[in-house]
C-alpha cells in the first residue's frame, strides 16, 4: 500500500491500481492546506463536518471489483458519547497484504471489543492535535494498546498550517520511540517497513 498525506486528516491510499481518498476537506477550510483535487475509485468520510466530507474535491472513476475490504468501527467525535460533536467512523482497509486504519476525528477511547478489532494493524492514521479529537497523550495511550507497526499522526498544527487551537506533532512525537521524519508526504508500506512513528511532510499551499 502507498499512503499519501494530502493535509489535515485527508489521505490517499493506493494499492493494486485502486485508489481510496479518506476525509477530503472543503476548499479553504483548513488554514494553509491546498485544495483537494484527486481522482479515485472510492471516497470514505469519517463524519460529515466540512473539513472531512468534501467529496466534490474528488472525481470518482468507474472501477471493477475493489481489492480492498473496508471495515467500519462506529465511535464518537468526543468523550461524551457524541453529545458534543456527534459520531465518528474508523475505517480499516485490508488488501490482503497490509491492513491500515484511518481513525477519523476520534474523540474518545474505543471500547474493549473495538480495541481487539484494531490489533494487528500495519499502520494507523491517528489524530493527535486535541481540542476536537484525542490529544497527544490520549493518542499515545491508544497506540500503546493496539501496537500497530507504523503510526502516522494527523490533524495537528504545523508551521503555517492547521487550526491554532491544535497541538503540534512534536507534542506527540516526544512521547514516541523510533520517530522518523519524512521529507515528503508519501510512505509505501511493505514487509520490510520497520516499526516507527512516521511524520510525513505536508504538501504546502502556494
Amino acid at each position: 500500500m502507498k499512503i499519501t498525506w494530502l493535509g489535515h486528516s485527508c489521505f490517499k491510499v493506493e494499492t493494486r491500481g485502486y485508489v481510496i481518498v479518506l476525509d477530503p476537506y472543503e476548499d479553504g477550510s483548513v488554514p494553509g492546506c491546498e485544495a483537494v483535487r484527486e481522482t479515485a475509485d472510492e471516497v470514505l468520510c469519517s463524519h460529515e463536518h466540512f473539513d472531512h466530507n468534501f467529496r466534490k474535491g474528488v472525481v470518482e472513476r468507474e472501477h471493477g471489483p475493489s481489492p480492498v475490504r473496508v471495515e467500519v468501527i462506529s465511535t464518537f467525535h468526543d468523550d461524551k458519547k457524541g453529545a458534543l460533536r456527534g459520531s465518528n467512523k474508523i475505517h480499516i482497509l485490508d488488501d490482503g497484504q497490509a491492513r491500515i486504519a484511518h481513525m477519523g476525528d476520534l474523540g474518545c477511547q474505543p471500547e474493549k471489543d473495538q480495541l481487539e478489532r484494531l490489533k494487528g494493524l500495519d499502520a494507523v492514521l491517528i489524530p493527535v492535535g486535541g481540542y476536537y479529537t484525542v490529544d497527544a497523550v490520549e493518542a499515545k495511550r491508544l497506540i500503546d494498546q493496539i501496537r500497530p507497526r507504523i503510526t502516522i499522526p494527523m490533524h495537528y498544527r504545523g508551521q503555517g498550517f492547521g487550526f491554532d487551537v491544535l497541538q503540534t506533532v512534536e507534542e506527540y512525537a516526544r512521547l514516541c520511540d523510533n520517530v522518523k521524519i519524512y521529507e515528503g508526504n508519501m510512505l509505501e508500506i511493505n514487509e520490510d517497513t520497520q516499526e516507527q512513528t512516521a511524520v510525513l511532510t505536508m504538501r504546502r499551499k502556494f
